[in-house]
């Protein structure tokens, strides 16, 4: 990791150069610390806020409403603890050298895609069959 400080806030990973150099891997790996610490920022907030409303509404309409906001603030938080798990994952390739590549084909993920998407592990050809069979595997 000597190339820790090295790539510009402004850096953008570009086709031009070599894929997955040590640039591109200190961009993505900044770009998922980034979004776990949010995440992980958000998951605090919300745990203070479920901790300070422990309300005890007298109508039971407004106790429903309470709880059902309640239920969904928790899902919501599950789906990023399993978020978090991916992020850790994505990390872990980086670290490991098998980060930007398709685990189904080895070919290397578009930077667009790895961009829009950094924890994606399939090409967006493989994302797609793998779409394609979900569906057709649903629908029988």
């Amino acid at each position: 990791m000597g190339i820790v400080g090295v790539i510009e806030d402004n850096y953008r990973p570009s086709d031009e150069e070599p894929f997955m150099n040590e640039r591109q891997k200190e961009y993505f790996r900044r770009k998922l610390i980034a979004w776990r610490e949010s995440i992980l920022a958000e998951s605090k907030e919300t745990l203070a806020a479920l901790q300070n409303e422990s309300e005890n509404h007298p109508d039971i309409a407004d106790r429903a409403s309470s709880e059902t906001d309640r239920a969904i603030e928790l899902r919501a938080r599950d789906r990023q603890r399993k978020l978090i798990a991916k992020i850790e994952a994505a990390l872990t390739r980086i670290d490991d050298g098998s980060y930007g590549f398709c685990v189904e084909t080895g070919d290397p993920i578009s930077l667009r895609r790895l961009d829009a998407r950094p924890i994606a592990t399939l090409s967006v050809e493989a994302q797609e069959r793998h779409e394609r069979r979900e569906r057709i595997y649903r629908d029988e």
